[in-house]
């Protein structure tokens, strides 16, 4: 079976004024289709370069991310935009919604950038926020809506488009306990039900027990698992 991530000797490096930083030391992993895995490490161990990097929003330094046999390095800033819109769902930890739309509209917005209008969007729509216990919510803004269902809002959006792979970047962050477990225990069901790959990162070692497998980073580099 063909990985649906593969990293290869990913490294970035960052120039501050005559000093070259490095962020990424020669990361390498393989993640099967659906999978969940949790990277987690301290904060400044390059897990958020990672995330930017696997997600195609900014290039490594040397190495290839493949996204399902696909080399991100070797794709036109177009392609790559396509890319990410049919393949990559995104849970931010800021949770990244639009102030002037409702949280339907921050749901359906991804499914009109990916140019997704069948049938059976509307039928997933309702399933997803009934899942996510925010149907009843769907018509306030992100300001008439307490943290837990605003991260709901931002998973329900990243699955809208059916994508082969979520990213998720610290997606309990800025959550209390309760909503923390609630957004973990429905990212894990919902990723199950859709067959998705999930890759998470955090600094939480109880959020990363969620996962099938978990990764550890520290100063740029992959340890042992």
């Amino acid at each position: 079976m063909q990985p649906i991530i593969t990293a290869k000797n990913l490294s970035k490096i960052y120039r501050a004024g005559k000093v070259d930083v490095p962020a990424l030391t020669n990361v390498s992993f393989v993640i099967p289709p659906g999978e969940f895995v949790s990277i987690i490490g301290p904060s400044g161990s390059g897990k958020s370069t990672l995330f930017y990097i696997l997600g195609g929003l900014t290039r490594a330094t040397s190495g290839s991310v493949l996204i399902d046999g696909i080399d991100f390095a070797q794709l036109t800033d177009s392609r790559r935009t396509e890319l990410r819109k049919t393949k990559i769902g995104f849970v931010f930890q800021k949770f990244n919604l639009l102030p002037t739309l409702t949280a339907r509209g921050n749901i359906e917005i991804a499914r009109e950038i990916a140019g997704s209008h069948s049938a059976q969007d509307k039928e997933l729509l309702n399933h997803l926020t009934e899942m996510l216990g925010i149907a009843g919510r769907l018509d306030h803004r992100p300001a008439e809506l307490s943290g837990g269902e605003q991260q709901r809002v931002a998973i329900a959006r990243a699955l809208i488009t059916r994508p082969a792979i979520i990213l998720a970047d610290e997606p309990t962050g800025n959550l209390d306990t309760a909503n923390s477990d609630a957004v973990l225990k429905m990212l894990r069901s919902s990723t199950q039900q859709f067959k998705q790959t999930v890759l998470m990162i955090t600094h939480n070692p109880e959020a990363a027990a969620i996962g099938d497998r978990i990764l550890h980073m520290r100063d740029g580099r992959m340890l042992d698992e």
